[in-house]
């Protein structure tokens, strides 16, 4: 099991179309008619240049249109890239020294899939989350399942006129402005309020709807 698991309550969303609220540990639509909207957000952070060094994700669960549950993870890289460069640190300000007792990588990594269950994957710039998946998963010989995911970062340019569509500018744009970006479960918790922005504003009840008004599709993740 992995010990450096951090299961964290999620702040108010302020939201001028949908009145996400808060309510015991989870944001909800008190209307529930986001009924079938089903995803997972998540988020890496890496300690160099390289796909395949991860340091830590964020992930947040969303089930019938309501955020569930959330998880945070620090981990140490796999080798080679197990080293941190002063760039990677600059943005996200994890040090080697934080990670001296979290657990490997390769302890990690199943521990993230048991808590996806199966969900699409929604990433804010996916190329590059799914990137780091499957190389940090080749580095340690991981044989990934099939796994399905969509970008919101591709979804906001189709939804929102915006002068940046950057993670941080989009979550400004829907009133999500104090959160801490570079932080993997801050980030993956603004990409899944997006989402949910962007379902309200299309007027659509599950994210095959949000994909298609927004002229997207799931892809495969290939290994």
């Amino acid at each position: 099991m992995v010990n450096a698991l951090k299961r964290v309550d999620l702040p108010t969303l302020g939201s001028p179309t949908i009145p996400i609220v808060r309510a015991t540990a989870k944001v909800y639509c008190p209307d529930n008619w986001l009924v079938a909207l089903d995803f997972v957000a998540i988020d890496f952070e890496t300690a160099n240049s390289s796909p395949a060094s991860p340091c830590a994700v964020g992930l947040v669960r969303v089930e019938n249109g309501e955020i569930k549950e959330s998880l945070a993870m620090l981990f140490k890289p796999p080798s080679p890239n197990n080293w941190f460069q002063e760039g990677n640190i600059a943005v996200h300000g994890i040090r080697p020294e934080d990670i001296i007792d979290a657990p490997e990588w390769l302890d990690a990594l199943p521990e993230l899939l048991l808590f996806t269950d199966g969900l699409p994957l929604i990433a804010h710039n996916a190329s590059f989350d799914m990137g780091v998946l499957k190389h940090s998963a080749a580095a340690v010989n991981f044989d990934l399942p099939n796994l399905s995911y969509g970008c919101s970062l591709k979804m906001s340019r189709k939804t929102y006129n915006l002068d940046s569509y950057r993670l941080n500018a989009v979550a400004y744009a829907i009133g999500h402005e104090e959160f801490q970006h570079h932080d993997a479960l801050a980030d993956s918790d603004a990409c899944a309020r997006i989402v949910l922005h962007m379902a309200d504003r299309h007027g659509v009840s599950d994210l095959d709807g949000l994909l298609q008004s927004t002229n997207q599709r799931l892809q495969t993740l290939v290994v």
